[in-house]
């Protein structure tokens, strides 16, 4: 059982996905920063929205914390650099709110256009000035949308029934996507350019910060509308405002602000030009409910060790191609641990080795779990996909790639890990059965056992009468519990291997006596 703090409101039902999965759940919401620094040391988990900051300083007290969830999409307010240093995932939720956050969009830009807000409050003053209000159609209108992802893309599904043509900057989206959507991929200065209609659609990262700023400002096509319901910072706030005084730009609609709630004082606020609400975008029943079930989801995921699909800080690949890997990201991980306690001398190079179809895919995630297993052997500290990939840089640790599309042998899948050092090549393959991690290959031997249990003795000996009862009669003689054992050999009274599970740790001594069988060539104990 793990305990989960969640620091922000979430809809009760994550909080019943989280407790239905066996977690401890407390909910501490509004917790000053100093006290939530002197509480997360209890706690694996970490659940908040968008109002927690969670900082280096909190993430540096968490040393139980193993994940952070972000009930949301954007996760400005967590310090990933840290969280990554930490080992600590850090996952979001960014399709619950999808829906909600598009159609807010849609709904700012047709109140924009018609000026309904404004339009309603005149009639609640008492007045009737219908010429005040002249608004402009969508048909015909050039929309420039920037980025195309979950939320941009619908946004340009709903805006496709009122006829305008839409313009699109994303370079990480492919041009075949963008044309199934309908839309024309261009570069930004030609959309800030031609647009009469500018919605916004990223996350705030350090080269999105101020993405309309003094030289967008420069090249805005004259009465363009400006729409924000993604995230505060993207638009300069103050120079939005000069050009909303000067006719530059006819009017802009916003839902997030670079301060969240924006101060008093802030000049934007008093312009009438621009139609305001309170970071609305994922407020719906709906998207509340889907937002705390699918955080949920992702925290118990890493919890239980699995692969969540939507963690920010490790490589990221597409969600079908996380979820083809998955059960071979342990499988990888394992193999690399082994291989590492088995290797002697200095380590030279490291390879990871795919075959059958999942060779296809993009295996950067096989690659960080390789890397996590072998370090998680030699360093003091935690050691998993978030900060494998850091740490390996940081010790000029590369991992090369040999892929092979067919089968390899009677298994369709198999993942590989070698281990050369200054005195030798270690060799281990497995697989994923069932969603257990199977060891099928060590050096040159065949074999099939599933690494389960905390202590592991490898063998290499003589395939000779009496060799098993020798290795079972010492564990028998020092009360030291047998879990499974397996053996691979070349022939006859050839070469053999043999691996020995054990309940129970083996002492230096009692190791040496099995190295002192007649026929054994070296032993080695593997901890996991």
């Amino acid at each position: 059982m793990s305990k989960v703090l969640i620091a922000d409101p979430i809809n009760d039902s994550g909080v019943q996905k989280l407790t239905d999965n066996g977690h401890q759940v407390d909910i501490k919401v509004g917790l000053p920063h100093e006290e939530l620094i002197k509480i997360i040391d209890k706690y694996d988990a970490l659940i908040v929205r968008s109002e927690t900051k969670v900082t280096s300083e909190i993430l540096a007290s968490g040393h139980h914390l193993q994940v952070v969830g972000r009930a949301g999409v954007g996760v400005d307010n967590i310090d990933l650099d840290a969280a990554t240093s930490h080992g600590i995932a850090v996952v979001n939720a960014p399709s619950g709110n999808t829906i909600a956050a598009a159609e807010h969009a849609v709904a700012l830009i047709l109140a924009l256009a018609r000026n309904i807000p404004q339009a309603d409050a005149s009639i609640r003053d008492g007045k009737w000035k219908r010429s005040e209000f002249m608004g402009v159609e969508l048909k015909d209108k050039i929309f420039g949308i920037i980025g195309l992802g979950k939320v941009g893309s619908e946004v340009v599904r709903r805006l496709k029934a009122f006829q305008p043509n839409i313009l699109a900057y994303d370079p990480y989206i492919p041009l075949e996507f963008a044309r199934s959507l309908g839309v024309e991929l261009v570069d930004m200065e030609r959309l800030i350019t031609e647009s009469d209609f500018i919605s916004i659609h990223t996350p705030l990262t350090a080269s999105t910060s101020q993405l309309i700023g003094e030289e967008q400002f420069k090249k805005l096509k004259q009465g363009v509308r400006i729409i924000n319901a993604a995230r505060g910072g993207l638009v300069n706030e103050v120079l939005l405002n000069e050009a909303l005084n000067s006719g530059l730009v006819s009017g802009a609609a916003f839902d997030v602000f670079e301060s969240e709630p924006p101060p008093s004082d802030l000049p934007l606020l008093k312009n009438n030009k621009v139609i305001f609400t309170p970071h609305l975008g994922a407020s719906t029943v709906e998207a509340q409910i889907a937002v705390a079930v699918e955080i949920a989801e992702e925290v118990c995921a890493v919890l239980s060790g699995g692969a969540a699909r939507y963690t920010v800080n490790v490589p990221t690949v597409p969600a079908e191609v996380r979820e083809a890997l998955g059960e071979y990201i342990p499988v990888a991980s394992t193999m690399g641990k082994i291989a590492m306690q088995l290797a002697e001398g200095q380590l030279e190079s490291v390879s990871l080795r795919v075959y059958g179809p999942i060779a296809e895919l993009d295996t950067t995630l096989l690659v960080s779990a390789v890397i996590a297993g072998i370090l998680d052997t030699t360093l003091g500290t935690r050691v998993n996909l978030v900060n494998a990939p850091r740490l390996a840089k940081e010790r000029g640790l590369e991992v090369s790639e040999i892929k092979a599309a067919e089968p390899d042998s009677q298994y369709s899948n198999l993942v590989g890990v070698e281990v050369r050092t200054s005195t030798g090549t270690v060799f281990l393959a497995g697989s994923s059965f069932g969603a257990s991690v199977h060891l099928l290959r060590l050096n040159d031997f065949f074999l099939d056992m599933q690494p389960q249990t905390s202590y592991m003795l490898f063998m290499s000996h003589r395939d000779q009468p009496g060799m098993i009862g020798k290795v079972g009669t010492i564990a028998g003689t020092h009360d030291l519990n047998i879990a499974f054992m397996e053996v691979g050999r070349s022939g006859p009274r050839g070469a053999a291997t043999m691996v020995v599970g054990f309940d129970d740790p083996l002492s230096d001594s009692q190791l040496e006596e099995i190295r002192g069988i007649a026929g054994v060539e070296w032993a080695k104990v593997v901890k996991l």
